[in-house]
């Protein structure tokens, strides 16, 4: 019989039970003994799921209390000097969230490590720091208790850990200046091997027989040295007592299958949903005692399979490879929302048409019997109903509308060029007559329990229009007039009519589909809901112009107009997989271009346009980038084009490399791009300086995602800093994002002290 198993799971709850525990526990309302408890019921509910779905193994390891990837760093002892970590003593929990989050409550506050995106996915992991002199121990035992648990449990235990070859890749260090690929770091093994040893070595002391090892690197174009390194890790890796399942997903493994096929593993995992052209390749290489597992369910999409193209796909390695095929998604489901049936509020066709993680389980049993001929008669009613599903699907009348088809035909005929920006930036100065070193912040403000009271009162009915109306403007002006008393130059709304900076706009759009349980994980304790892009997309009515047209009437200070770009929309959104995405990502373009241009017209001068998944929607391979980043950047001067000289445009981007993509971003033309580098101490600016980018940088100087409260000096020496990068005359100074998740009485302090800040900076220019 076919074997199916599974990746990895969603670690946060159907209801979020883990972000709930976290953040009551770093509020101290409840005891490190409470959220523990919480970590064992999630993990034994998963995996109870898991194996009634008819998997061979449940994954353990994929649990995590704030990102794998830190997870693994701690058992490594990889924990920077700054937090205070004793040599040889164990690593508890709290140095692990004062790594992700700067502080916890025990422990002395120090600088949070540096967090940035999963590969190209909208997770961000915690980067692990490299030093030449480094160490490695077992310095946690987290791995091998959840194991015993599992077992405990009655499971089979399969352990996922992060392949050493990327989790070096995926480090920084200050003697790194090479970047991801740098060869320096591959000395590093020396040290790093042996505790993959004894971990493993101990894996199999447990009874452990297979032992996932993920390797998405191997999907990307590597230098000679990386690729040459593969061989003799997994030799070393090879004698330890387990079978290893090496898995690679995201990409093909085209570019280094010579690679793989030397290794000494006993399993290969490879993503054919994103790939499926790869499978003659691997199966031609694949020796006659490795298993081939195949990602054949979208672990990253939220759309039905169509199990009789994916039995096509597959047929011929079925006959050959017979009890060596392993299905399974194409990578850890940690991308899914997790139970569809939880969606009640969803209308019955659009819902058939839907599989979350739980039911891509059972599409992976329903896959195995129609691939054996084993199916039982509750099965073939399962599989007639998703194969009416699929046929309904693609003959919906809901999905395609004329109207956006010819508009966006007409799209070509308008010009995406505005005046140079040495015009430009004269006729805003003008207007704007701001000061040095201007301030202003990235646009949300603290979204306090009675700010989300209101809009699900309202949201229910419980709430009318008017009193709605009446609470939210009273808020924006409470905002105004704090932003006012302090001294910023630019000003928001605040943004307290939002529910996430995709899902609002969304949800005034056509071709936009919303769940009420949809969580997926971010970062730690933050999940989003993506919305679900199945139509065409247009705009019905304005969507933010009555909010930020009524800011400005408070004040005589400039108001940004916010919006949401259209690649971040995209990118953090389940889209549509029956047409190209730039189709899709256009559409969203024209939609936005209307409200930028009702924008100006009301007044407004100043428009952000975030676009912080620009650079995760980068191929992984380099060479299908130029494709990627023309349609992204035509994208976004589509949404801009057509306004006024005089009419300020900024973008916002944060926690992404930018030295490889610094062209692309001026080609987008925006007049002030803000960016994330609190954390990285103004690293990111090195890319700007380089390439002398011309236009105006927000240097980000108040990491808002540590509830630390930043020093004035901290932040004079950050912009200080950033002048020897780029002239003092084109920095503003801002938050490194917005402040929605942040308290009030931290973001009034901080953004004092940024402000003051700015004033220091003015006097000593």
């Amino acid at each position: 019989m076919t074997i199916i198993h599974n990746l990895g799971f969603p670690r946060v709850g159907a209801a979020r039970e883990l972000k709930r525990a976290q953040e009551s526990y770093w509020a101290g309302k409840i005891d490190q003994a409470a959220l523990r408890e919480t970590g064992r019921e999630l993990r034994a509910r998963h995996w109870k799921t898991q194996a009634k779905a008819g998997l061979q193994w449940v994954p353990v390891g994929d649990f995590a209390w704030y990102d794998h990837i830190l997870e693994w760093s701690t058992l490594l002892g990889a924990v920077p000097a700054r937090f205070g970590q004793a040599e040889d003593a164990p690593v508890d929990l709290d140095t692990l969230f004062r790594m992700a989050r700067g502080r916890a409550p025990s422990g002395t506050p120090a600088a949070a490590c540096e967090m940035t995106k999963w590969f190209d996915t909208n997770y961000h992991y915690i980067v692990p720091e490299l030093h030449p002199q480094q160490t490695y121990r077992i310095a946690r035992s987290y791995l091998f208790e959840q194991v015993a648990e599992a077992q405990a449990l009655g499971f089979k235990a399969r352990p996922v850990i992060p392949g050493p070859l990327t989790w070096l890749w995926l480090g920084k260090g200050d003697a790194y200046g090479e970047g991801a690929g740098d060869p320096a770091k591959l000395v590093l093994l020396e040290t790093l091997l042996p505790v993959y040893e004894q971990v493993l070595s101990r894996l199999a002391g447990q009874g452990v027989d297979w032992v996932q090892v993920d390797e998405p690197l191997l999907t990307l174009e590597l230098p000679q040295a990386w690729r040459a390194a593969f061989e003799g890790v997994y030799r070393r890796l090879a004698g330890c007592g387990v079978k290893l399942l090496l898995t690679t997903y995201f990409e093909g493994l085209d570019l280094n299958l010579d690679v793989v096929r030397s290794l000494p593993v006993q399993g290969l995992h490879v993503d054919l949903v994103r790939a499926p052209g790869q499978l003659p390749a691997v199966m031609e290489g694949l020796r006659d005692d490795q298993v081939l597992s195949l990602g054949v369910i979208d672990g990253r999409n939220v759309w039905r399979t169509d199990l009789d193209r994916v039995r096509a796909q597959v047929k011929q390695a079925a006959a050959l490879l017979k009890d060596r095929l392993w299905l399974a998604p194409s990578c850890s489901l940690l991308h899914a929302p997790i139970d569809l049936d939880m969606e009640t509020g969803l209308d019955g066709e659009l819902r058939s048409w839907l599989s979350f993680a739980v039911q891509k389980l059972d599409e992976l049993r329903l896959l195995r019997g129609l691939v054996d001929g084993t199916l039982a008669a509750s099965d073939e009613r399962a599989l007639a109903a998703a194969r009416q599903a699929i046929r309904d699907r693609a003959a919906s009348p809901r999905i395609h509308r004329r109207d956006v088809a010819d508009r966006l035909a007409s799209a070509a005929g308008i010009s995406r060029d505005r005046a140079p920006f040495a015009r430009r930036i004269e006729s805003q100065h003008r207007r704007l007559k701001l000061p040095a070193y201007p301030t202003t912040t990235i646009g949300s403000f603290p979204q306090t329990p009675e700010i989300r009271t209101l809009r699900r009162d309202w949201r229910n009915g419980s709430l009318g229009d008017a009193a709605y109306e009446k609470a939210i403007r009273a808020e924006i002006e409470r905002v105004v007039r704090f932003q006012e008393e302090i001294g910023l130059d630019v000003l928001v709304h605040g943004e307290p009519e939002r529910n996430d900076m995709v899902e609002y706009f969304g949800e005034l759009l056509a071709g936009f589909a919303f769940t009420g349980f949809g969580w997926v994980q971010s970062y730690g304790s933050r999940c989003v809901k993506p919305p679900l892009i199945f139509g065409d997309v247009a705009r019905l009515a304005p969507m933010t112009v009555a909010w930020s047209a009524y800011a400005q009437s408070l004040t005589d200070r400039p108001v940004k107009g916010m919006l949401t770009g259209p690649v971040t929309i995209l990118q953090w959104s389940f889209v549509r997989d029956d047409q190209p995405r730039e189709q899709t990502c256009r559409q969203i373009a024209l939609a936005l271009r209307d409200e930028v241009l009702d924008l100006e017209a009301a007044g407004i001068r100043v428009i952000q346009i975030d676009e912080p998944a620009f650079r995760e929607g980068l191929p992984l391979r380099h060479s299908q980038w130029a494709a990627y980043l023309d349609w992204a950047v035509d994208s976004f001067r589509l949404t801009t084009s057509g306004v006024q000289d005089d009419t300020q445009i900024h973008t916002h981007m944060c926690y992404s490399e930018f030295n490889d993509i610094i062209q692309a971003i001026a080609a987008m033309d925006a007049d002030v791009i803000t960016i994330e580098t609190s954390r990285s101490n103004m690293e990111l600016l090195g890319a700007f300086e380089d390439f002398d980018y011309p236009n105006d940088i927000g240097p980000g100087v108040y990491d808002i995602h540590s509830p630390n409260i930043p020093k004035e000096g901290w932040m004079v020496d950050l912009m200080h800093r950033a002048a020897r990068r780029v002239p003092a005359d084109r920095l503003w100074v801002n938050p490194d994002c917005g402040l929605k998740t942040r308290g009030w009485p931290e973001t009034r302090e901080a953004l004092k002290a940024m402000v003051h800040a700015a004033h220091s900076l003015r006097e000593a220019a």
